[in-house]
């Protein structure tokens, strides 16, 4: 599957630029690739804390019950996305093109340049509290400025250097060890600490739906939907994407969301007091590895949000958008303060989640995983449409976008994120078979 014509500059591609296919020839992930980088990114203090959220609102049980549910559901999803990175060889917002129109695909470019700045801004943030709550404990010492610069900066410089050198150099190596080392001393430390059984059987305040709480799981991984095929298209193998992808980050988006659930419940309810608790186990060890990792999430927000600028600034570097966008979100993280970013989350679902049933629906129906490269910078094209623009994906996509904030509004009980992306896809594909043709 994948590309239907074009011949490629071997030379050209080897910049790896966003509008430029990566060559089968220049592909370096195998399954095991996938699946260290997304085991990786789905491992984390923000995951913890987004788990956190969960309770005391939902009792553990229904918590547990609602991580498994959304995981399943949105891992399944994100690794789809990533098979069209492989299938296509074109990064995220560049593989929108043949859904959105070649003009089309700069609006989500542009929202996702914008919110991955605030993801890798929130990353150097909880990096930096969580430094500086493990820096007290163990030497009385507080210095945030100095933990958000050194954080920002260590981040900025992985994506400057770019995907295949932090997977290969980095994670393939020791990062995914000592990664794993942390999260295994914090679980040990949870079961050897903490009474679980009196922690199932505490009932939850119901300030939190259940529905809301499979919203809040699944949000998370659909929040790397925009930014998956920036490293999926180095994939060898559709695949060993999918299967890297959903193993890699499904089991760790199980292990740390229940682990801040439970974390965060044992600490007193909600995400304030999960760093603390985080901090004291085992006299922070765990602590300092899971940071170690958290570096790469911060790297792939600031790697991205190049990556997308570069698809409707073609003249730029990307290493040198990387390198302005790792400083805006260290700045940003100087000046703002982390507080609850469940809200955010959601949003984020509200814009991208249709927007992916659209895209998801267009790939694997419509044009049956077939892309024509050559048409790709084309607006007179195949994937010209419209002056550049696919009314119909739009129609669709402002539709899914209605419907979540619909259902938000008057079935919050529900949870929103999946039927508006259903709603999405469904919409997109009668508006194709009304018109009577199919894009393909």
């Amino acid at each position: 599957m994948g590309q239907e014509k074009g011949h490629f500059d071997e030379s050209a591609a080897s910049a790896y630029a966003p509008l430029t296919p990566v060559p089968l020839a220049r592909r370096a992930f195998v399954t095991t690739d996938a699946f260290a980088l997304w085991f990786s990114l789905g491992i984390g203090l923000l995951v913890a804390q987004a788990g956190a959220l969960l309770v005391p609102g939902l009792s553990l049980p229904h918590a547990l019950t609602a991580i498994a549910i959304g995981t399943a559901v949105g891992v399944v999803l994100l690794a789809l996305a990533g098979v069209i990175g492989t299938d296509t060889g074109l990064a995220a917002m560049s593989s929108l093109r043949p859904t959105l129109g070649v003009r089309g695909a700069s609006v989500p470019a542009v929202l996702n340049a914008v919110q991955l700045v605030g993801w890798g801004s929130f990353e150097i943030i909880v990096m930096r509290d969580s430094a500086d709550a493990l820096a007290k404990q163990s030497f009385n010492l507080s210095m945030p400025l100095i933990w958000t610069l050194v954080f920002g900066v260590l981040a900025t410089l992985l994506a400057v250097t770019g995907p295949l050198s932090f997977v290969r150099r980095f994670l393939r190596t020791w990062g995914i060890w000592l990664l794993l080392g942390g999260a295994g001393w914090l679980t040990w430390n949870l079961l050897a600490k903490h009474d679980l059984a009196a922690l199932m059987n505490r009932p939850g305040t119901g300030e939190m739906a259940f529905g809301a709480g499979i919203d809040l799981v699944v949000a998370m991984p659909l929040s790397w939907l925009p930014l998956i095929a920036d490293y999926t298209r180095f994939g060898r193998s559709a695949g060993g994407t999918f299967r890297g992808t959903l193993l890699g980050y499904g089991i760790a988006n199980l292990w740390f969301y229940a682990l801040g659930a439970i974390y965060g419940l044992a600490a007193g309810g909600g995400d304030a007091l999960l760093t603390v608790a985080f901090a004291q186990a085992g006299g922070g060890v765990a602590l300092l590895l899971i940071l170690i990792d958290e570096i790469d999430n911060a790297f792939a927000d600031i790697h991205s949000a190049a990556v997308s600028t570069g698809t409707f600034w073609a003249r730029a570097s990307v290493p040198v958008l990387s390198a302005a966008f790792g400083a805006l979100c260290t700045l940003v993280a100087l000046v703002v303060e982390m507080g609850k970013y469940q809200n955010f989350l959601l949003l984020i679902g509200s814009v991208f989640a249709p927007l992916f049933g659209v895209v998801l629906a267009d790939h694997f129906i419509v044009r049956k995983r077939r892309i024509d490269v050559a048409a790709i910078g084309d607006v007179g094209g195949r994937y010209g449409f419209s002056g550049g623009w696919h009314v119909s994906a739009f129609v669709a996509w402002a539709v899914g976008i209605a419907a979540y904030h619909a259902i938000n509004q008057w079935l919050p009980n529900l949870g929103a994120t999946l039927p508006a992306l259903a709603i999405g896809a469904l919409v997109y594909l009668g508006l194709i078979s009304a018109r009577g043709r199919a894009y393909a």
